[in-house]
């Protein structure tokens, strides 16, 4: 089920739109109608919520520290104002990195968008402050893009790190080299190289889902084009703006106007039968994890080699929510594994 903007009630689902709501003053990403039903929820809650209030509070104890040391001969001072960008390189901040991360973690456990958009928040700051992202929570970034439905946000991160963040001759010390700026970015380009490779497995996968995604759409608007001779015009562009689900295509007038969807279905079917093979090839294990978590999602790996089992825990474990979220994903991968020889 798709994640939405409009916050509701995590007791009964009642939307904001027809209720009054509170946020929990815990966690502060999660909503309710009244106390009766936060009390009701409570016993589901309160693992999460803890977690996150404990990961706060550790947070704000390790920024403080850094705000208020004097400087010396190892940390200087005015971290946040005159080193971000360049924070692994100060190696009393990284305690304060894996706390923010450890916060991160806990808030993907909230499936609200509010929890989402916090976590979002929490990662750009990070790469703001440690360009080269040393720890690796760019991974994270791209599925989390996805379920917020910043298809287009997703597309050109991926590419900025596929193509500017794969130069050799990148300075990332370097404050006024340009981060992160591909904006707009063509995403029915065909995949690029590095998509194709062992690269980072996290972005190829967000990208395949965001291929899967358009062509979920396409072909919806395609088996609408059916009734475009029965139904008056207007009923059936209403029709298909319920159809349409992702973005990217939603704000696509020209293909949204077209009564002819074939060939950019078959464009995008090959696009994403090119990503499958090229995820198959660099992680065996990832498809068949996707079809079957289970245990994948509780494993704890402390570190991976490209196309191992850890590897793959890791990237699903970043992704499941973004696949599960988006209806009918799963089943165009099980098709393609039907077909798979």
């Amino acid at each position: 089920m798709a994640l939405t903007p409009v916050p509701c009630c995590a007791h009964c689902n009642a939307k904001a739109s027809n209720s009054k709501l509170f946020l929990c003053q815990a966690c502060r990403v999660v909503y309710y109608c009244n106390r009766d039903h936060q009390v009701a929820h409570r016993e589901d809650h309160k693992r999460t919520c803890n977690a996150i209030k404990k990961n706060r509070q550790y947070l704000e104890r390790e920024e403080t520290g850094l705000r208020s040391h004097p400087g010396d001969f190892m940390t200087p001072e005015n971290l946040f104002e005159e080193h971000a960008g360049r924070f692994w390189d100060i190696h009393e901040t990284r305690p304060y990195m894996r706390a923010r991360f450890a916060l991160v973690e806990t808030l993907l456990k909230i499936k609200t968008y509010v929890a989402l958009e916090a976590a979002h928040g929490h990662i750009m700051d990070m790469l703001r402050l440690c360009r080269s992202d040393n720890m690796g929570v760019r991974d994270v970034l791209p599925a989390l893009e996805l379920r917020l439905g910043r298809d287009q946000q997703c597309y050109d991160f991926c590419k900025w790190w596929a193509t500017t963040g794969q130069k050799g001759d990148y300075d990332w010390g370097d404050m006024d080299n340009p981060y992160l700026d591909v904006k707009g970015a063509d995403v029915f380009e065909p995949p690029l190289e590095n998509f194709l490779t062992s690269y980072d497995l996290s972005h190829t996968v967000a990208i395949t889902l965001l291929k899967v995604r358009m062509l979920i759409d396409v072909r919806a608007l395609q088996n609408s084009s059916i009734l475009g001779t029965k139904v008056p015009q207007e009923i059936l562009d209403s029709l298909r703006g319920q159809l349409v689900t992702g973005s990217i295509i939603a704000e696509n007038k020209s293909i949204m106007n077209s009564t002819d969807q074939a060939p950019l279905i078959q464009r995008l079917e090959g696009q994403v039968q090119e990503l499958y093979k090229g995820i198959k090839k660099s992680n065996k294990h990832f498809w068949p994890g996707l079809l079957n978590p289970g245990r994948h999602m509780t494993a704890r790996p402390d570190a991976f080699s490209h196309g191992s089992l850890e590897q793959m825990q890791l990237v699903l474990q970043y992704s499941l929510d973004a696949w599960t979220e988006s209806p009918g994903a799963v089943d165009v991968i099980k098709a393609l594994v039907r077909k798979d020889p």
